[in-house]
């Protein structure tokens, strides 16, 4: 199993960096950034230095969108950082939550998702792509052997077989037994109707992860506090589900749904952010099945449970108050537990 962190893009950029370098030197693979450039800095400019001042790790958004820049844009982003460094770099991608809610504007469709993720890839390896009407462009400096691995976050049935059918890895943003195991299964499903090796498709689970020194009721309600605002998080795409597909619907399961019946409304100025008011609406037990918080023990049985339903990478959010330790905590003791 890998291992990855995801950080928001606040200033001084600096920190990000030097807390990936951190995460590098404690065996993490991967960098993971928000990308919302209203709510954050510009993460592809900090993720330009982050490669610079770290030597293996890969590096890309959770999630970017197609929405809020032209799809060559992003593919020669992307393209420009792999010819810099050395084909370290992942394109995540979603419809758009806060990047594009926070401007006024609605997620993309799935089938304009789709078609922008085979544009992307298609011209940062080099390749022609259709932009649209008829206009193939490909990019003359893509060096021979460029690659870009398109990873796609999804929750409802439709994403989930869309990820199976054409992206390179499968994103889930909750860390859930049931539902990991539910969601796997539809992608690789898809996968394979598709005519893939659901083996070639990558699967992230990316969640928040607290280390407690011991599982004391103090301690693991701090934690908790700490982590709640993930539910929210996740409750927004929830809703989104219960919207298209209603409260009680054989294509969503009620452990997904339940916990947003007490969701009254979302400010994003309190996105992703420990503290956030409008996530008291989470109970304990959610908090409990989609982070992992509690002492060490506690998160080496939960990723170890993560990667026999076939999880490859455990990408750990660090929006809390003991990053630098968590960081540590995992590099000396979890990460050597799980075989990474």
């Amino acid at each position: 199993m890998d291992f990855g962190l995801v950080l928001q893009t606040d200033p001084p950029a600096s920190r990000v960096v030097s807390l990936m370098r951190r995460a590098e030197r404690n065996g993490f693979t991967h960098g993971w950034t928000f990308d919302s450039c209203v709510l954050w800095q510009e993460p592809y400019v900090i993720h330009s230095q982050i490669l610079a001042h770290t030597d293996r790790l890969t590096v890309g958004p959770m999630v970017t969108n197609p929405a809020t820049r032209a799809w060559e844009v992003t593919a020669s982003t992307f393209a420009t950082l792999n010819d810099m460094y050395g084909n370290r770099t992942v394109c995540g991608i979603g419809r758009g939550d806060s990047a594009m809610r926070v401007a006024g504007r609605r997620p993309v469709t799935l089938a304009t998702l789709s078609e922008a993720m085979r544009v992307i890839r298609a011209l940062a390896r080099g390749e022609r792509a259709d932009l649209g009407g008829g206009t193939v462009v490909s990019f003359p400096w893509v060096r021979p052997g460029a690659e870009l691995p398109v990873w796609m976050a999804a929750y409802g049935p439709k994403a989930l077989r869309t990820a199976g059918q054409e992206a390179d890895g499968f994103i889930l943003q909750l860390a859930d037994l049931y539902l990991t195991e539910s969601m796997v299964r539809t992608v690789r499903e898809a996968a394979a109707a598709a005519g893939r090796d659901p083996a070639d498709v990558t699967v992230c689970v990316a969640a928040p992860a607290y280390v407690t020194e011991d599982d004391s009721p103090a301690a693991l309600a701090h934690a908790r506090e700490q982590c709640r605002w993930f539910g929210g998080m996740v409750g927004n795409h929830v809703a989104d589900l219960v919207a298209r597909y209603g409260t009680h619907s054989a294509a969503v399961p009620g452990e997904l749904t339940d916990y947003i019946a007490a969701r009254e409304g979302y400010d994003y100025a309190h996105h992703g952010r420990s503290g956030n008011p409008d996530t008291r609406f989470v109970p304990d037990a959610i908090v409990d099945r989609f982070c992992l918080i509690g002492p060490v023990e506690r998160h080496v049985e939960k990723l170890t449970a993560l990667r026999a339903l076939g999880v490859d990478q455990f990408a750990l959010y660090a929006m809390h108050d003991a990053r630098e330790a968590v960081i540590d905590a995992y590099g000396s003791r979890v990460i050597p537990a799980v075989g990474g």
